[in-house]
């Protein structure tokens, strides 16, 4: 006989198992009951009906509980919510028995009321413990394959966490609450586990060799980092948070290496990006794009009148309509380097506000296709400017890049001809700026879903270079630091974000492993340099850095290109077949070739001013 597939659990062998149990347990608590009413001497006389009443009360007991639901437990699961519809079922099924006895009292007599009472109490003790116990002893004992879990945080999130972990994730096992910011149940119990003050972390996590930490609270990201941290010198190789959706936990996900590099904005002005937008005609382009798309969320969270969504790639296009589903948006299928196209959108819209954010960014496709990436780069932002002029739009924003700065590949060299049109472009009553900044997290072309994918397939996780570095930003704090210098332009200004301090992007790889539990189980390796790739970005070139009232935000001074000139210049350019020579013209700092590395301050960290 296979003694294992008899032992499997299954529905039918559970409902048995308890069925079986809870006769057994109501016969036990019913005489116990006896035995303490008649100080264990059980007088004759009242047992001369013993069998009728026990069988009685477990018909009617058995028949409450399984319309409680307590033959469809998972055992190993059964909770406080389940022992309260045990509660509830002993509580019809006795107040059953009372009308019973009161109909025929004569059939049952004679009974002691206490008796009836002392196996109410027994009866839930001995069924109730029965159901709970192998919940206590798999705390004690976790069988193979079940990961040791801590709770942080006792916030909203906690309640769906503890009630959907066995369903959603039931490798998961909470040992433990840890209170995160609310201490107040510091000392208390939530569900069956105990709540520690967060100096216990350390030493729960080695004394129950914890696994997973699950998140049910939002920590500021300086605490989630401290957080991480911790837990990592403990030996936790999970970080996770529940997903909830209308309330319920929908599933766990890791956390992201996001939510440890976001930085709140010192000094973010909503108001003054509420004045700027508000009541607005907007026109984006790129608005399908990463920085584009969330430009578009923040002009309609600011009360823009009208949304103008101008994008190339239909697919991005109908994503973002689908998802703002809102009236003020009109989608325009236009490509800026298609003037004539474009011209008819800026006629029928007469947008106030222009927001450039389309471009060609990936450095290498750009360096291995230059014509269409000029063509795109270049052509496209003297076409939204030019337009924007001649239709009297109050405000030009042109979202541009650290890769401007001392270009090494066609796309920075691109990006900094786009600056230079923007400063010297006469522009009669229109307000044009150019905003410098690194990279997104999250972009499309970003390191971060690129290594998560790796991390997910099992790796290798590739980097170029062991010594790359690059400045990060979340893409709201970006696009709202955009809008905010847009907001005080008086037309000219290169404005650079303040982009905090530049990431090693091998030490971004690392911790992205060690996020997702694989540490030891991915390698990174590095695999070189890609054409026109630099280990380090820088925001300024050589014009002297200057302070606004915001403390994120720089201006750069200006400089002089006569129009004229430029634009023989970007005309020779995009007509020419080899491009490096051109390039170098308008961009003198243009370096294709030669030493990458941009200077070094003496501490050996790339200095914001060079």
């Amino acid at each position: 006989m296979n003694w294992r597939r008899w032992l499997r659990p299954s529905v039918r062998k559970r409902f048995a198992f308890f069925l079986v149990m809870d006769a057994l347990l109501s016969l036990f608590s019913l005489y116990s009951a006896y035995l303490l009413r008649f100080n264990f001497h059980i007088p004759p006389f009242y047992l001369r009906h013993f069998w009728l009443i026990y069988f009685t009360l477990l018909a009617l007991k058995l028949a409450a509980m399984y319309w409680q639901r307590q033959y469809r437990i998972v055992w190993r699961f059964y909770g406080v919510g389940d022992l309260l519809r045990l509660i509830m079922a002993h509580l019809a099924a006795y107040g059953l028995f009372v009308g019973v006895l009161y109909l025929f009292y004569d059939q049952y007599k004679p009974f002691a009321r206490s008796i009836f009472i002392t196996d109410f109490f027994l009866s839930i003790l001995l069924l109730g413990g029965l159901r709970l116990a192998k919940g206590i002893i798999l705390e004690k004992t976790l069988p193979e394959g079940v990961k040791p879990t801590l709770i942080v945080g006792v916030g909203d999130a906690m309640i769906p966490v503890l009630r959907s972990l066995g369903r959603i994730a039931p490798q998961y096992r909470p040992v433990g609450i840890v209170a995160w910011g609310d201490r107040s149940t510091v000392g208390g119990r939530i569900g069956d586990l105990p709540v520690h003050p967060p100096e216990a972390l350390e030493s729960l996590a080695r004394r129950h060799r914890v696994h997973t930490v699950i998140l049910a609270e939002d920590l500021p990201p300086a605490e989630l980092n401290s957080l991480v941290e911790r837990l990592e010198r403990s030996g936790v190789r999970q970080i996770k948070r529940i997903r909830l959706l209308e309330g319920e936990a929908e599933r766990l996900e890791d956390i992201d290496i996001a939510d440890l590099l976001a930085r709140e904005p010192k000094d973010l002005d909503t108001e003054a990006i509420g004045a700027f937008l508000r009541g607005k005609r907007v026109l984006v382009t790129g608005a399908g794009g990463s920085i584009g798309s969330e430009i578009c969320r923040q002009a309609l969270r600011f009360d823009a009148e009208r949304l103008i969504l101008v994008e190339n790639g239909e697919y991005n296009l109908y994503k973002i309509t689908e998802e703002l589903d809102d009236p003020r948006c009109v989608p325009e299928l236009v490509s800026v380097t298609e003037k004539e196209a474009l011209e008819r959108v800026f006629e029928r819209h007469r947008p106030e506000i222009v927001i450039h954010a389309a471009a060609y960014k990936h450095v290498p496709l750009c360096e291995a296709n230059p014509d269409t990436a000029l063509r795109n780069n270049v052509l496209g932002v003297m076409h939204v400017i030019d337009l924007a002029i001649a239709y009297g739009a109050r405000k030009v924003v042109n979202i541009s890049s650290d890769k401007a700065v001392r270009p090494t590949n066609v796309m920075g060299a691109s990006k900094r001809i786009g600056e230079l049109y923007a400063q010297n472009v006469p522009s009669g009553e229109t307000e044009i700026v150019s905003v410098r900044f690194g990279n997104v997290l999250g972009s499309s072309g970003s390191v971060v879903p690129k290594f998560k994918e790796q991390i997910e397939r099992g790796g290798p996780v590739t980097v170029t270079h062991p010594e790359m570095r690059r400045y990060f930003m979340l893409i709201p704090e970006a696009c709202q630091l955009v809008l905010q210098a847009a907001a005080m332009a008086k037309g000219g200004e290169l404005f650079i974000l303040d982009m905090g301090e530049p990431v090693k992007i091998v030490d971004l790889a690392r911790k992205m492993i060690r996020l997702y539990g694989k540490e030891g189980e991915v390698e990174i390796v590095f695999t070189g340099l890609r054409p026109g790739e630099k280990l380090y970005e820088e925001l300024l070139i050589s014009e002297a850095e200057c302070k606004t009232r915001y403390e994120s935000i720089y201006v750069a001074g200006k400089t002089e290109y006569p129009i004229d000139a430029l634009r023989r210049d970007i005309e020779a350019l995009l007509e020419a077949e080899e491009k490096r020579d051109h390039l170098r013209k308008i961009v003198p700092e243009y370096r294709p070739e030669g030493d990458r590395e941009p200077p070094q301050s003496p501490d050996g960290v790339q200095s914001r001013q060079s």
